[in-house]
């Protein structure tokens, strides 16, 4: 109940940051749009309209993130017991799709230009409003990016991106109109087109970055790390297994792993570890842990011990095992079981045959269950 109220309140506060940033980058686009539009019609200047269709994209692009925001804060329903989290991974795509867009548009517009050239005529005003645009999507990129990251917010970060490449491209506007009023050589084109396949490639890239999101990756391992370490100063927890960490929007984690601990602990003593470990994971990481399983781990029998060491060195012995655990026997049924992390190198069948025959031989008579396990977090 403390974790639910607790992520509300998270959310609630992170929801108005990303509101409240998105409409600094309404109000600021909109504004340099208007006066770069004003400017690029006046001096012929194809680089400056571009220029001004970009911040409109971008002015669209906070639009975007404050609806992906506001339908990603709503309350879990029926439907969607786990929250609208994911819905701001789609926000982040479509603005990563409009800098797209705004960079094969920046091309084709760059190339009609090189084949058709049009004389630019600057002046001091033209120049004035350059720098001045330069300033503010610098100090704007700044802003929005620090706080994208502040609230793990990839479609700030992605809008945070896109104006510090604006202020590059007004920059290279800028470049040209000094090179054509001192030697009356035009290359605004020319630019325009190095210029497009950047923000081409950063666009290329955000996408990827949100496929990622929407497709799952690898937790960080800093993360994976902090959360075995918290759980392995349990004196009672002899290791921490198999954590797999699900992914419901920015900052909506739900994991479940499995810990080894004494074969002689009881229920009781038990359902008390794991709640404390649940509590110390959420309060430590934000990261609500949603099953803590539990492996038992032989006491008191040395030859259950020499069993252990030898399975282990057999299956360590093969480059695509990379780990072992859950080991467990039972002498008096002949039975051995344990779990085996397989690399993604390796057929798992293959390998499962491999292992158990091999585990067979060293000890014939037993019956061995090995549990294939992927490498999510290791």
């Amino acid at each position: 109940m403390e974790e639910t109220q607790n992520m509300r309140t998270l959310a609630a506060a992170r929801e108005q940051i990303i509101v409240k940033t998105s409409i600094v980058g309404i109000v600021t686009n909109i504004l340099l749009a208007a006066f770069k539009a004003a400017v690029g019609v006046l001096s012929n200047s194809i680089a400056i309209i571009l220029d001004a269709v970009n911040n409109l994209s971008d002015a669209l692009s906070s639009v975007i993130t404050i609806i992906g925001a506001k339908l990603a804060g709503k309350q879990p329903d029926k439907k969607h017991p786990l929250g609208h989290g994911r819905i701001e991974y789609l926000s982040s795509m479509l603005v990563s799709a409009l800098v797209l867009y705004a960079g094969v548009t920046a091309l084709i517009e760059s190339i009609k230009k090189i084949i058709h050239p049009e004389v630019a005529h600057y002046s001091l005003l033209t120049l004035i409003i350059l720098v001045v645009a330069i300033i503010v999507k610098l100090v704007l990129g700044h802003y929005v990016k620090t706080k994208g990251e502040q609230v793990s917010s990839g479609a700030l970060i992605a809008s945070g991106s896109d104006a510090s490449f604006d202020a590059i491209l007004s920059a290279s506007v800028l470049a040209c109109a000094l090179v054509y009023l001192w030697g009356h050589i035009s290359l605004e084109a020319y630019v325009g087109v190095a210029i497009s396949l950047v923000i081409i490639k950063a666009g290329i890239g955000m996408l990827q970055e949100t496929l990622h999101d929407i497709l799952g990756q690898r937790p960080a391992p800093e993360l994976v790390k902090q959360i075995k370490e918290i759980i392995q100063a349990q004196p009672l927890v002899h290791g921490v297994y198999d954590l797999l960490i699900n992914n419901y929007g920015p900052n909506k984690n739900y994991a479940s792993l499995h810990v080894e601990l004494d074969d002689t602990l009881t229920v009781a003593q038990v359902d008390e570890l794991t709640r404390q470990i649940e509590t110390e994971v959420f309060h430590k990481t934000g990261i609500i842990l949603t099953g803590v399983g539990v492996y038992a781990y032989n006491t008191g029998d040395e030859e259950i011990a020499h069993i252990r060491n030898a399975v282990q060195q057999i299956v360590l012995s093969h480059d695509w095992a990379l780990q072992m655990h859950g080991f467990y026997a039972d002498t008096a049924k002949k039975n051995l079981q344990f779990d085996v992390v397989l690399s993604f190198d390796v057929e798992r069948k293959e390998a499962l045959a491999i292992l158990t025959k091999e585990v067979q031989d060293k000890f014939p008579g037993y019956t061995v269950q090995i549990t294939p396990d992927v490498d999510l977090a290791d």
